[in-house]
């Protein structure tokens, strides 16, 4: 029988014809009880024949409103106040027609709908309360019938939109594995009530029922939770043993998946991440407005991400410039499917290739440039310093010269917090480049392009960070591979950086660097401990730490200023403007000249030492290169 009931309600067998001809016996029953109850109290004395003739009138008015409005037609086994709204107003409008029939008859003697006012009243709440209660009947039986609750103990935590939207997505799959014992809430008016049937504690409250409901996960569907909150509830889980995982908001949503498969476990981006950033959407949207922007190194973690950005507003098109085709071919396919008339082109060219590039300049002419492209491993750039070089620092004078000349409205170029008081090749490499956009917009004759350069530290997620490396050794039953127990550095989300290099991009005059508030230093070690016990591992149990000594050129800690700047405020916060000496253009230009023409003859030593003389505060730490410094004092 329960199968039969099953099936009878997941196939479409109770037609929508089933469903009005149900309807419209409920509204006879309806009009039938209405007239008993009126009947009763007024002692009126009404035919038999006058009933019927009204009650058949009745009838045929409501199937007309049916039929027009389609309140028979929605899926009974879904139903929700969508349908309540289709059926109030199919009985207003019913009940408009009735209401002029009643009083035609009354002014011109037609023998119609010879019922009183009260009568037609009393049938309109009873019809509502008939049909979408019978529609609520067979909603709740399915859900009875399919409902198989979770073995899972679970609290919900928040008691919103998205809260409800977790409760029903749950309850409502036959598959879920989830049995939801209560919500938890930070706002105290909704303590020790019910909410959908269901209690709500306090975050304490629920710690200390633990014993008694034996909780086993926690799911986050606050989206507004500050990170140091989240950081604080999963610091709790972990110490009791609760999963934690999150519910993300209805735009994450993965298409084509079902609400309950969008709970996931929540990530350690989630919670070295920081609050929402307030962007300045006005000044951005009229500095994009109508624009050609080229975006190299767009196949890259943080290239993708700005160009993600950039769709968002109202440009003209966006150049997405890569020697990557792999990486270029993945992303066109993901914003065709995200973005289906969106603006972009793939141009795949080396930004080491000027006459390529130049191409590229005279072809379609953009008029503001984006440069994330850069080598970017520092162990692998003290082994081939020449090509940090060639591709970080060749690769941006090519792209600055080619602005200056194609009168390019406005350059911002990515650095990174490496290139402070460097002690590797490839924060040496980046610092050059700084000096060299710097030295490039303090030239006498420079009018038209402005010049911007973003430094901040790592990004969370990109190619390259620790993070992915530990998911991977995680996966691998480890051991997780950490240089040094107290090394350091600041992270920031992808989405993040980027948003505020389009910030910092819209309000720079030009020469600026603007340095990112990156937040408090994580270590190393403690965000791989972190990572072990969000995966439901035991550090030294399930997995091991493995520390293997600092690599080539690497230090304890990032700096995100030298020690001799410092720094101004902007109207943004999380934006500063780094003050460092000038640069003068003609003396910078040959000496960085002069290093990009060496690196077809020089050795990797030779190199390094012109990088010296370029950057002094360079001062190669664990690295082969390190005796240059013991020669130079000599």
């Amino acid at each position: 029988m329960k199968s039969l009931l099953m099936h009878l309600f997941n196939g479409r067998i109770m037609s929508p014809w089933w469903i009005l001809a149900i309807d419209l016996l409920l509204t006879a029953n309806a009009f039938l009880l209405a007239y008993t109850l009126r009947l009763n109290v007024a002692l009126a004395d009404y035919s038999v024949w006058q009933m019927m003739r009204a009650g058949g009138w009745i009838i045929v008015v409501y199937l007309f409103a049916f039929l027009l409005v389609g309140s028979f037609r929605g899926v009974i086994r879904l139903t929700n106040y969508i349908e309540l709204k289709r059926l109030l107003l199919a009985s207003i409008l019913a009940l408009s027609v009735l209401m002029g029939m009643e009083a035609a008859t009354l002014l011109f003697d037609f023998e119609w709908v010879d019922v009183s006012r009260l009568v037609l009243l009393m049938h309109f709440f009873l019809t509502i309360t008939f049909c979408f209660g019978f529609r609520m009947l067979v909603r709740e039986t399915y859900a009875f019938l399919t409902h198989k609750r979770g073995s899972v103990r679970t609290l919900i935590y928040g008691t919103g939109d998205l809260g409800i939207i977790t409760l029903e997505a749950i309850t409502g799959d036959s598959a879920n594995q989830y049995h939801v014992v209560g919500f938890v809430d930070d706002d105290p008016s909704r303590w020790n009530v019910t909410f959908q049937s269901l209690p709500v504690y306090s975050w304490e409250r629920a710690i200390e029922l633990n014993r008694i409901k034996h909780v086993e996960v926690i799911i986050l569907t606050q989206p507004n939770l500050s990170v140091q909150r989240k950081q604080e509830i999963s610091e709790t889980c972990m110490k009791l043993d609760w999963k934690l995982k999150v519910m993300p908001t209805v735009g994450n949503w993965v298409n084509g998946i079902s609400n309950r498969n969008q709970i996931r476990d929540i990530r350690i981006e989630d919670l070295l991440g920081r609050d929402e950033i307030h962007l300045n959407q006005r000044r951005i949207t009229a500095g994009l407005e109508g624009k050609t922007i080229l975006v190299t190194g767009a196949a890259g973690s943080i290239g993708s991400e700005i160009v993600r950005q950039l769709l968002r507003f109202p440009v003209r098109n966006v150049l997405l410039l890569d020697v990557a085709e792999s990486g270029l071919y993945n992303l066109q396919q993901e914003l065709l499917l995200s973005y289906s008339d969106a603006p972009f082109e793939i141009v795949i060219a080396d930004v080491t290739n000027l006459p390529r590039l130049r191409s590229v300049f005279e072809r379609y002419r953009p008029q503001l440039v984006f440069n994330a492209a850069a080598y970017k491993h520092v162990p692998l750039m003290e082994s081939f310093p020449y090509e940090a070089i060639r591709v970080n620092i060749g690769g941006a004078k090519n792209l600055a010269d080619l602005s200056v000349e194609f009168k390019v409205e406005k350059f911002v170029m990515i650095s990174t917090d490496k290139a402070v008081n460097p002690t590797n090749v490839m924060g040496a490499s980046k610092r050059i480049c700084e000096m060299y956009i710097q030295a490039l917009s303090q030239r006498h004759d420079m009018m038209t392009t402005r010049f911007i350069t973003t430094r901040f530290g790592n990004v969370l997620g990109s190619n390259g960070s620790v993070v992915p490396l530990f998911k991977r050794q995680i996966d691998q039953g480890g051991p997780l591979t950490v240089t040094h127990p107290e090394i350091t550095r600041y992270f920031m989300t992808i989405p993040e950086a980027c948003q505020l290099v389009l910030e910092a991009g819209f309000m720079g005059k030009g020469g600026e660097i603007f340095v990112f508030d990156m937040g408090e230093p994580v270590k190393i070690d403690d965000l791989a401990k972190s990572m072990i016990r969000l995966a439901g591992l035991k550090i030294g149990e399930d997995i091991s730490i493995k520390y293997t000594g600092l690599r080539p050129g690497e230090k304890l800690y990032e700096e995100l200023l030298a020690s001799k700047e410092t720094t101004l405020p902007t109207h943004h916060q999380k934006i500063m403007i780094g003050k460092v000496r000038p640069q003068e253009y003609s003396q910078t230009n040959k000496s960085v000249a002069a290093l990009l023409a060496a690196i077809q003859y020089e050795s990797g030593e030779l190199l390094v030492a012109r990088m010296k003389g370029l950057v002094p505060e360079y001062v190669p730490l664990n690295s082969q290169y390190s005796t240059l410094d013991s020669v130079t004092n000599n």
